[in-house]
């Protein structure tokens, strides 16, 4: 996992380079947490280009961090879903409160 701060935007970055399950969506976690309470971050945006799997903990992972960012006054973005992520977040309702954008550039608009 990649995290970068773009203080400009008040953004964390974070490319995620494996599967969203318990152990690396609990790595995941603490790494935004703590990049978040040392920053004056109050935005996320995910890359999810590289997950094709994420199972009940990386929806946790992220609803944790919606909860987060929307406390703050920020917002939570993911792009670079795949099919397969795309119909779990689908299910899970996740998408009505979480922007999904296609593509970086996208998600760097929204915040």
């Amino acid at each position: 996992m990649e995290t970068n701060l773009l203080s400009e935007k008040r953004t964390v970055v974070v490319k995620i380079q494996t599967d969203l399950d318990h152990h690396s969506a609990s790595l995941i976690r603490k790494t935004v947490d703590a990049k978040i309470k040392g920053t004056n971050a109050i935005n996320i945006i995910f890359d999810f280009s590289a997950v094709d799997f994420m199972d009940s903990s990386g929806i946790g992972m992220l609803m944790g961090r919606y909860k987060i960012a929307n406390i703050l006054g920020g917002k939570v973005i993911v792009f670079g879903v795949g099919k397969q992520v795309k119909r779990i977040i689908d299910m899970a309702g996740i998408d009505k409160i979480i922007n999904i954008c296609d593509s970086y550039d996208a998600a760097l608009l929204l915040v």
